[in-house]
């Protein structure tokens, strides 16, 4: 089966391909993250998806472990979810008017996270994370930020200070581009520890589990404490749950912790593996937002028919027992690569929140901040990858992403990822030791 669009993948390699998406696209790639630059070699190119694998274009099968960055949770390719796209983009793909589907989706986040009392619909994680800078500011009429250090918040300028993922594999304190005026506003501070505020604090964006520096749970009571100082000088508590939303469990972080934020960002699992992103919260606050009040959003494909029909099918399907399959799997995948690096005598650890499993490679406990999350050896990292995508296992290339288990990850598949860890465990102490 060749990709969709134009039989162009036949007979190619995925070297060739690349070298040719250089030619037009910077580096070859659309978001950075999914360069090869931190692990070396050339990326594959994917051809087609279904269920827990991938096929790049020279026809190579991958189980995988990226799942779009957390964005597929049923499986590629679901039937519901491609059922509802097919079936949604024949009554047209986009109305620039507002649609039932869109209230449908927004009353689906509400039922399932309370504290989002309004929302509004947006185009990606990103899209989310930059309106609620400009909601809170524009609420509070206060300007500083305050974020923790490793925390990522997709490329929100104010954002970027110091953030994880993408910003930490390519060993990036922020972005060029970026004017000092544009985080002059923006205090920087440990992840886990809860900071002294003013009254200058318009709001504190965190990610309630950080999962962009290998996964980080949050340390008894710093959500909470989080939330108290919020209340102490009045200012705003921003979850930012682009990945925990909707993958952690049924209500995200909030209902694992019972902390309750005043904004919240979504994206990934709320569009199916669509684009999609959203703002939610506080009606008071929300209701500051444009046509209502004086905080200005607005966007063409905002609560596009086809993302937010793939969305409803998405929830649909994640019942209370289906957090309970995706926690266990997320446990089993976690402990059968521990017990191949631990065999293979190479030192890792690999942490799980809920469902989600991080990887730390090192001799020191699972991290807390990011300043412990940066001592990974990323050189191990990149022979461990290599070596699993050899076994034919697809991991993200960087060492900062978590792995995400989804649905689709039957434990036969688990079976096979383990004997294929035991494999790619002993292969990366070769390669160090060459």
């Amino acid at each position: 089966m060749s990709a969709p669009g134009d039989g162009v993948t036949n007979g190619h390699t995925n070297a060739q391909l690349f070298a040719r998406s250089c030619e037009v696209i910077p580096g070859g790639v659309n978001s950075s993250i999914r360069a090869f630059k931190a692990v070396g070699g050339t990326p594959y190119l994917v051809a087609r998806a279904e269920g827990p694998y991938v096929w790049d274009v020279e026809g190579t099968r991958y189980i995988d472990l990226v799942q779009s960055y957390g964005a597929i949770i049923l499986g590629h390719a679901h039937p519901d979810i491609t059922a509802a796209i097919s079936s949604a983009a024949a009554l047209g793909t986009s109305y620039g008017a507002p649609t039932p589907g869109e209230m449908l989706l927004a009353e689906q986040i509400r039922e399932r996270v309370p504290s989002c009392e309004r929302v509004r619909l947006m185009n990606s994680g990103t899209e989310a994370t930059s309106t609620a800078v400009r909601l809170s500011r524009g609420f509070t009429g206060r300007d500083r930020l305050v974020i923790f250090h490793g925390n990522f918040h997709g490329a929100t300028d104010a954002l970027l200070a110091a953030g994880g993922s993408g910003v930490a594999t390519l060993g990036l304190p922020g972005t060029a581009g970026v004017p000092a005026s544009a985080v002059a506003n923006t205090l920087v501070v440990p992840y886990n520890e809860v900071p002294r505020l003013d009254d200058q604090v318009a709001a504190v964006f965190v990610e309630p589990v950080a999962a962009n520096m290998g996964v980080v749970a949050p340390a008894p009571g710093f959500l909470a404490g989080l939330r108290a100082e919020c209340d102490r000088v009045g200012a705003l508590l921003v979850f930012d749950e682009v990945i925990t939303g909707f993958r952690l469990q049924r209500g995200g972080a909030q209902a694992k912790y019972l902390v309750r934020a005043d904004i919240t960002t979504f994206g990934k699992v709320i569009g199916g593996g669509l684009p999609i992103g959203a703002v939610g919260g506080r009606r008071d606050v929300m209701e500051t937002l444009t046509p209502l009040g004086k905080v200005f959003h607005a966007g063409t494909l905002a609560g596009n028919p086809l993302a937010t029909a793939a969305g409803r099918a998405v929830l649909h399907h994640l019942s209370d027992d289906a957090y309970a399959t995706l926690a266990r799997r997320a446990t089993r995948l976690a402990g059968l690569l521990g017990d191949a690096c631990s065999a293979a005598g190479l030192s890792a650890s690999f942490p799980v929140v809920g469902t989600l499993v991080g990887m730390y490679f090192g001799d020191g406990p699972n991290p807390t901040n990011f300043e412990q999350a940066k001592t990974t050896d990323e050189r191990v990292y990149a022979a461990f990858f290599h070596a699993m995508l050899r076994e034919g296992v697809a991991l993200a290339p960087g060492a900062y992403e978590a792995l995400f288990v989804g649905l689709g990850h039957t434990d036969d598949v688990l079976d096979a990822i383990g004997v294929a860890a035991s494999a790619a465990a002993l292969a990366t102490v070769a390669t160090l030791a060459a």
